[in-house]
């Protein structure tokens, strides 16, 4: 592991500062804002037994700290005796990670489920396994979609020698899980909506997955949190925006569309760039091809594992020139490939991260872990670090520049 040292990060800082244009008024947001994020800000689709959910806000004199779990890939072969056993390694990888930095919020970032492994009438129940340690806690979370998550079932080859197909065992149900066993196991698939719809009526008001704008349709999980101010004032800290980038049951790219919806929800969410905004997906854009270390990570990027080549979206609909010339875009967050854990300045600009292969479903057996995120209200900061399923904590690395 190399880690970037403080006079490189400075260095990158004060290139940063330079090309940036830096308001007075870095993280005011008027009392008008507030029906816009309530309004134009979510996209909300809630199933009418979900409890109203609260706004997110920094805990008072404290931080505010995201966990990110990426690539779990629940239900992979659930007929054998492996595949039960990787999904209980998964949990318990997010359980230490869960209780070591008790985070106020969650993003799984997408491949939460290999449905082309389930053959069951609905991966939801896999869903909703991956989903239980976080909801265990009372800790809220969302979650976006990867290319396996809504993946058509492949039948294995080997089902159709002598032995057969073998019996298909269904997860067990929490009690929150509106499935029922009545319903069977059978072969069709689980939609993208079905999926959020089934976590948002076992979520207890703690999910802020949302279906977006159905004129994005297929593509789904786009949608604006806004993270707020620990005080009583209506300010906004930070926004977090979620993209589908898509895959499984439809082609692996963010569309132009959806380049059209950021550009027009961040001009009337954030018109002065005043506040900080982070961005997630899950397939890494072909950005990250251009900043990628050749073999070894050396500074200014950060990280510990380079093991693969960048796996990209198919296409590039322009969405990575609307966030270069955005300088409130402090970084964007994605998985998809398992072997690959670092940061890197792209442009002078922004941040591309890597996030951490957190589940034993998927390929690789690197060791397992997260990637936190960390945002101080005052003076602004966002910290990024890994946590280990060991315990070990490296990589640490700062996204943001003082003043």
């Amino acid at each position: 592991m190399k880690e970037r040292s403080k006079d490189t990060q400075t260095l990158f800082c004060s290139i940063v500062l330079n090309n940036m244009k830096r308001s007075s008024s870095f993280l005011i947001f008027t009392v008008l804002s507030l029906p816009l994020i309530s309004a134009v800000g979510w996209e909300l689709s809630i199933p009418s037994t979900t409890t109203a959910r609260s706004r997110l806000r920094v805990r008072e004199g404290s931080r505010f700290k995201i966990a990110i779990f990426a690539d779990l890939h629940f239900g992979e072969d659930s007929w054998t005796d492996w595949g039960p056993r990787q999904d209980e390694n998964s949990v318990n990888v997010m359980s230490k990670v869960l209780d070591a930095e008790t985070p106020d919020f969650v993003v799984y970032l997408g491949d939460v489920v290999t449905a082309n492994n389930i053959a069951i009438h609905t991966a939801s129940l896999f869903w909703d396994k991956a989903i239980s340690p976080t909801r265990d806690r009372n800790i809220p979370w969302t979650s976006l979609f990867g290319n396996h998550d809504d993946a058509s079932f492949v039948w294995p080859l080997d089902w159709f020698s002598s032995s057969g197909i073998p019996p298909i065992i269904c997860p067990s149900v929490s009690n929150s899980s509106s499935w029922s066993s009545d319903d069977g196991c059978g072969f069709r698939g689980t939609t993208r909506v079905e999926l959020i719809q089934e976590e948002l009526k076992a979520a207890k008001a703690l999910s802020y997955s949302t279906i977006g704008p159905k004129e994005l349709w297929p593509s789904v999980s786009n949608y604006v949190i806004p993270v707020e101010s620990s005080d009583d004032s209506i300010q906004v800290v930070a926004l977090l925006y979620f993209l589908d980038s898509g895959g499984g049951s439809y082609p692996e790219v963010i569309s132009n569309a959806q380049v059209e919806w950021f550009k027009t929800k961040s001009n009337t969410l954030n018109p002065d760039l005043s506040i900080p905004e982070l961005i997630f997906w899950h397939i890494p854009s072909k950005a990250y091809k251009k900043v990628a270390p050749r073999l070894w990570i050396t500074r200014p990027c950060v990280g510990s594992i380079n093991k693969e080549r960048v796996a990209a979206q198919e296409a590039e609909n322009g969405m990575m020139r609307v966030l270069e010339k955005r300088s409130s875009v402090k970084a964007v967050f994605v998985g998809h490939n398992h072997g690959l854990d670092w940061c890197c300045p792209y442009k002078d600009k922004l941040w591309l991260c890597f996030a951490r292969h957190t589940g034993y479903g998927g390929y690789g057996n690197w060791p397992r872990g997260s990637r936190i995120l960390e945002i101080t209200e005052v003076p602004f900061r966002i910290k990024s670090w890994i946590r280990m399923e060991d315990g070990t904590v490296h990589s640490e690395v700062n996204l943001t520049c003082d003043d």
